[in-house]
């Protein structure tokens, strides 16, 4: 059993924080911002890999975090829950996240927006960050991890036998060799009118639409965009709430909460390997794009089999 210190407190780095305890391992997380102010606060929190490659390996990452929010499901305070919705297609299927995806279907010609060639129906998993979050805290303390407030400027502050870097956009500042830019994602939160189905439409002709129901609030979107501002733009948020109410027309008089920006962690592949640095061994967990959530468990389990293979 190692010595670890997880850097970043965002869902990927709380989840291999609490593998890796579960583990057996002496685990301290570091992180300089609170898990409510992380990007991952701000997702929709569907289980879907959105954004993010390589494709062959995000396959078997994602149906381990699928099954395992299937399992969370059966609790209420873990915040997730699984409900049917609809995934729009307009060029055409594309289906290669599916695999090991029991128990969906074709969409039928009335479920489909005008100019959609195709669709899939399927229950996903729904994860609803604020309560997620916590709870994912609490595991980690019951676990015996240690969760410490801190902004790590050089790795060799560190002074732990194993480092794994859950730090997302900071990455490059720690490792430069590392390739990670942001992408914008804005959100607007509107008052759940009651609905429970969630909808997809991912090339709406008037931009990324989305639809994802929690209990008490709706999280519509969105943008996918290059760019680094966190101020919400009132134009986009207005165009956001105009299109997601005419795709889902539950949500016309629905109260309008607020507008939310978050930056994805976008990179060429998920970075998700050892590295060495002056002579000590680095795991990375970073570079996963709009499936941070979707990829928590899977990418966790990588980690502690790379730490086991180190220590």
């Amino acid at each position: 059993m190692a010595r670890v210190t997880v850097v970043g407190g965002g869902v990927v780095g709380l989840t291999s924080a609490l593998r890796l305890a579960e583990s057996g391992h002496r685990v301290r997380c570091v992180r300089d911002i609170p898990a409510p102010a992380t990007v991952s606060a701000v997702a929709g929190g569907l289980w879907f890999p959105y954004h993010v490659q390589p494709r062959d390996r995000v396959v078997g990452w994602g149906l381990t975090s699928l099954h395992r929010f299937q399992a969370l499901a059966d609790d209420p305070a873990t915040g997730v829950a699984v409900r049917e919705g609809l995934l729009v297609e307009r060029a055409g299927p594309d289906r290669w996240w599916v695999e090991g995806v029991e128990g969906w279907r074709e969409a039928t010609a009335d479920e489909l927006p005008p100019g959609a060639t195709s669709g899939v129906v399927a229950g996903l998993p729904l994860v609803a960050m604020p309560t997620y979050l916590p709870w994912l805290e609490q595991q980690c303390l019951a676990a015996g991890v240690e969760l410490a407030t801190g902004r790590v400027g050089d790795l060799d502050e560190l002074e732990d036998d194993l480092v794994v870097l859950a730090t997302g956009l900071r990455t490059p500042e720690l490792l430069p060799d590392v390739l990670v830019t942001p992408s914008r994602g804005q959100v607007a939160l509107l008052a759940n009118p009651g609905i429970e189905r969630w909808f997809v439409d991912g090339d709406a002709p008037d931009g990324v639409t989305y639809v994802l129901p929690h209990a008490h609030r709706v999280v519509c979107g969105g943008t996918d965009v290059p760019g680094s501002d966190l101020e919400p733009d009132a134009a986009v948020h207005a165009a956001i709430v105009a299109r997601c109410r005419a795709a889902v027309p539950a949500l016309r008089d629905a109260e309008v909460l607020g507008s939310r920006v978050g930056l994805r962690p976008v990179a060429p592949a998920v970075d998700l390997r050892v590295h060495t640095v002056h002579g000590r061994p680095v795991v990375t967990n970073v570079g996963h794009g709009g499936a941070g959530v979707t990829l928590s468990w899977g990418c966790a389990d990588e980690v502690v089999g790379l730490v086991a293979d180190l220590a």
